[in-house]
């Protein structure tokens, strides 16, 4: 089971999520996500329990808990989404140059 920790301190490391869980049964990862362009933490992270029960008595215990003053939230991860090709543009190709309009190139 993927399991989503959010509003994490941003001293927690890969290994402290490691011991954290580890405490309710295997991990089989845990990364916290650090922001590509500063390298520091975004405050978020993923692990991976393979034994379903263990990470939801891990889900249901760690919820709320208390982790280097900041207090987390933990529960089963969402399926990433789709993103596409980005820009938001979904008709696609709606952009039309001047010279392509009604209006004549020589207005003036």
């Amino acid at each position: 089971m993927n399991i989503y920790i959010s509003n994490l301190s941003f001293n927690v490391t890969d290994e402290d999520l490691q011991d954290y869980f580890a405490e309710y049964g295997e991990v089989s990862s845990a990364k916290v996500i650090m922001d590509k362009f500063t390298g520091k933490s975004r405050g978020f992270a993923f692990v991976e329990m393979p034994d379903d029960e263990a990470a939801k008595k891990a889900i249901q215990e760690l919820d709320g808990a208390s982790v280097d003053g900041r207090t987390i939230g933990v529960s089963v991860a969402k399926p990433r989404e789709d993103r596409g090709s980005g820009g938001g543009n979904k008709g696609g190709g709606s952009f039309q140059r001047r010279g392509n309009n009604n209006y004549s190139n020589s207005r003036y």
